[in-house]
């Protein structure tokens, strides 16, 4: 026995030698692998630089209406109601009419308010429609909250009927509790909303709406566009890190329109007005409100929290649903916003 133990020994020995150089192998490869896939699904930190060093990151541009609910005063449909669309309009003839059923019960003839933020395709366009002839001085108001504080680029609506002869844009920043105007379209502005045609901006009024005719013709009868830039025309634009105002300007957690006034041909008080009245009405195929989570500079994401609302992936040491504060232990320096030159990150005493 002494004997077979002695030469299985340098045998057992090479074996387990041989088994922790493969398994050594096995762990390394293991480790190389796994370092691959970490390197593949961790991209870099946009808050930080190749060093580790903090520096400004944003969340990605986004259209923040899409696939979101809008609350809307009139729609057609409850009850089924005919309407009609003017399909040609030229000097010398008769107006021609194409006429339709907006059904709310029917998939096919209903026009609800999800046409508002769906996807916007050339191809098949969905609209939503209100009521007919809902004249001044009534309105239609829709209503959309973005979830949380955005900074807004632009406001967008493509309409399926003729652009109103009036209406309003106005922003919220407490969710709906109170509203300030963004922006006024007028044919008449003065009478319509108490202000001057195209007033100028200046540093002292960046953060008042403005009343333009501007894209407040009747034509196109359909497919018509206004778009509302937020900072367009305002002195300070070109300094935005460094402007408060335009930064508290922009910011907004809901957005509000107001359709004040139907463009019409002048018809719609003649004997025949029944046919003329069911002719007029707001209908568009798209809102979109352009922006970015509003972050301060100190996220690159905005993401939702365990209660399902939106709030900002802080970093630089920033808390708060806009990053707009410095995480506790952290107050050795005051906390600001992030600008391009600095990333202004919360220190803490260690």
């Amino acid at each position: 026995m002494i004997i077979m133990s002695r030469i299985l020994e340098p045998w057992l020995t090479l074996v387990a030698v041989s088994l922790m150089v493969e398994l050594e192998g096995a762990i390394g490869a293991y480790a190389g692998m796994m370092s691959v896939f970490a390197a593949q699904t961790t991209p870099p930190d946009p808050c930080y630089d190749e060093h580790g060093n903090p520096r400004r990151c944003i969340p990605d541009f986004v259209n923040s209406a899409f696939g979101k609910e809008v609350r809307v005063s009139s729609t057609c449909g409850t009850p089924a109601a005919k309407y009609c669309v003017v399909v040609t309009e030229k000097a010398g003839e008769e107006r021609s009419r194409s006429c339709h059923t907006c059904d709310a019960s029917d998939p096919k003839k209903s026009h609800p308010p999800a046409y508002l933020t769906d996807l916007n395709n050339p191809h098949n366009l969905t609209c939503w429609q209100s009521e007919n002839y809902m004249q001044y001085p009534q309105n239609v108001t829709l209503t959309l909250s973005l979830g949380k504080k955005f900074e807004v680029t632009y406001v967008s609506l493509q309409f399926c009927s003729p652009r109103p002869e009036s209406m309003a844009i106005y922003k919220s920043m407490d969710y709906g509790k109170s509203w300030v105007p963004f922006q006024f379209y007028s044919t008449q502005c003065k009478k319509m909303y108490n202000k001057a045609n195209k007033a100028a901006i200046t540093k002292q009024n960046e953060q008042e709406a403005v009343c333009t005719d501007s894209h407040t013709e009747m034509h196109p009868l359909s497919g018509g566009l206004i778009a509302f830039s937020t900072l367009d025309g305002r002195p300070s634009a070109h300094d935005f890190d460094n402007s408060p105002v335009l930064q508290d300007w922009v910011t907004a957690t809901d957005i509000k329109v107001i359709f004040s006034r139907l463009h019409t041909f002048g018809d719609e008080n003649e004997d025949d007005s029944e046919l003329a009245r069911e002719s007029y009405f707001y209908a568009v195929s798209d809102l979109q409100v352009g922006g970015r989570c509003k972050c301060n500079g100190h996220a690159s994401r905005c993401v939702k929290d365990r209660e399902g609302n939106l709030v900002c992936e802080c970093k630089h040491n920033t808390a708060g649903p806009e990053c707009d504060r410095c995480k506790p232990f952290h107050y050795d320096r005051p906390w600001q916003r992030a600008t391009a030159r600095e990333a202004n990150e919360c220190v803490g005493k260690f």
